[in-house]
């Protein structure tokens, strides 16, 4: 076994170095866990502080010139014409519009069944508290289109976003070299309710949806993934304009695999996270050495028939496999790691999963590839990266919400609790607060 380390950064570095847990120190582990080079270099901090600045200031004209600069295209319209979603609807192959639909039914029924509730309790005798629940209005999703265009990201927002019941819903995505929108982008908005659809991309989208221009509406939170430029643009935005989603990385996976899985198997879901782009990272956890071996081998053989296997290519240097010794100590180490994806190959995943605690999404078993939950099982696809997934959820219905407290008091009620609030309030030396119930006290008891 290649016990190589530090792990090699090039691009000719062995495929899926290896390295024991075990006889690592601290330092060393931590290094293994850690993720590629953050992109969030300077350049981009203040290229895209630039960029939001030149939208909030200039509007329209800003989006026309940032879209001749970075996409090399002049449009006379953002908003997407009637026209061009019925072209769509035309061009669009059945059998990937059946798939859509199929996709969307059971992300709803999935969504559906998680929904938050309303609810009402009587904390004390006539004390009413309740959770009522109100959609955000204007939300504005993001859908990249780079070197794929991720159409199944409109389903993995548009669904509970129509669930949530917002107002209103936009969609920005890319141009392409002559200006359109990918087809399935189109089919996909419509299938999920939302008719507002801008050819816009890069943080110049993210500022428009965040600040407003003359065409674009501003928005209240904003959903999506997208490169490094408009990771930045989103946490930018999130200081002084609208709610986003939730910090985003590149895409990421850890499996975990005992000597029961399949190395094909297992080698198939790592180059499928892989082939996300060149900044993604795929894990390997083992207590088998001979299956760690086998791995390898199979992405080796699979990369080869990989269009994208440039790009897979690049994300495996920057990939490893840790050798453990008990699969005890792999889902420790998991946990720590907290990844985006964690697909479980073992003889019995359920027993795993009771100890899973910081993930994104989970797969269990040898028939559960991610790539399912990537389209069509029913989950949500837009997920904590970057080891978020130790404070933060993947989307729900409940991100397009927003819950409001109300509580309801009677006379009696506040008789019986008004003390405790006037004590506490003294306490903190906010003479205000207690007095505003002392006076209501005063009067209930001139009342009685």
């Amino acid at each position: 076994m290649n016990t190589t380390l530090p792990i090699p950064d090039s691009t000719d570095a062995p495929i899926l170095p290896t390295a024991g847990w075990n006889v690592l120190d601290e330092a060393a582990q931590t290094s293994l866990l850690a993720r590629p080079a953050r992109a969030r270099r300077p350049e981009i901090v203040e290229g895209v502080a630039r960029i939001l600045a030149q939208v909030r200031a200039d509007g329209d004209a800003a989006l026309h010139a940032l879209t001749r600069r970075f996409d090399g295209v002049e449009l006379q319209a953002f908003a997407i014409a009637d026209a061009a979603f019925e072209e769509a609807e035309r061009r669009i192959d059945r059998k990937l519009r059946a798939a859509m639909v199929a996709a969307i039914a059971r992300i709803e029924s999935f969504h559906v069944a998680g929904m938050s509730r309303e609810y009402a309790v009587e904390t004390a005798p006539g004390v009413r508290c309740e959770r009522i629940l109100r959609p955000i209005d204007r939300v504005g999703l993001y859908v990249p289109a780079g070197s794929a265009p991720l159409f199944s990201t409109v389903l993995m927002l548009g669904v509970p976003a129509r669930l949530a019941g917002c107002d209103e819903t936009i969609l920005c995505t890319p141009p392409r070299a002559d200006g359109s929108v990918d087809d399935a982008v189109l089919v996909a908005a419509r299938l999920c309710g939302i008719d507002r659809v801008y050819a816009l991309g890069g943080a110049q989208a993210i500022a428009a949806m965040a600040y407003g221009t003359l065409t674009v509406p501003r928005c209240d939170k904003l959903f999506g993934p997208g490169n490094a430029w408009v990771t930045e643009a989103k946490r930018q935005v999130s200081f002084d304009a609208c709610a986003i989603d939730m910090p985003a990385g590149p895409s990421e996976v850890l499996v975990i695999a005992d000597a029961a899985a399949s190395a094909e198997f297992v080698a198939a879901d790592l180059l499928a996270q892989a082939e996300h782009g060149a900044d993604s990272q795929v894990l390997l956890i083992s207590d088998n050495d001979a299956l760690i071996d086998a791995v390898r081998v199979q992405i080796a053989v699979q990369l080869q028939r990989l269009p994208r296997r440039s790009i897979a290519a690049e994300a495996l240097t920057h990939s490893r496999a840790i050798q453990v010794a008990d699969l005890d100590t792999a889902i420790a180490i998991a946990n720590r790691y907290a990844p985006e994806h964690l697909i479980l190959q073992v003889a019995d995943p359920r027993a795993l999963l009771k100890r899973v605690r910081s993930a994104g999404s989970v797969f269990l078993g040898a028939y559960s590839p991610e790539s399912v939950g990537d389209y069509c099982s029913g989950t949500n696809h837009v997920l904590p990266t970057d080891g978020w997934a130790r404070s933060c959820s993947g989307v729900s219905v409940a991100s397009f919400q927003r819950a409001i407290t109300v509580q309801e008091l009677s006379a009696n009620g506040l008789a019986g609790i008004g003390g405790d609030a006037v004590a506490m309030a003294e306490a903190e030396g906010l003479r205000a607060h207690a007095e505003s119930v002392r006076v209501r006290l005063r009067q209930l008891g001139e009342a009685a």
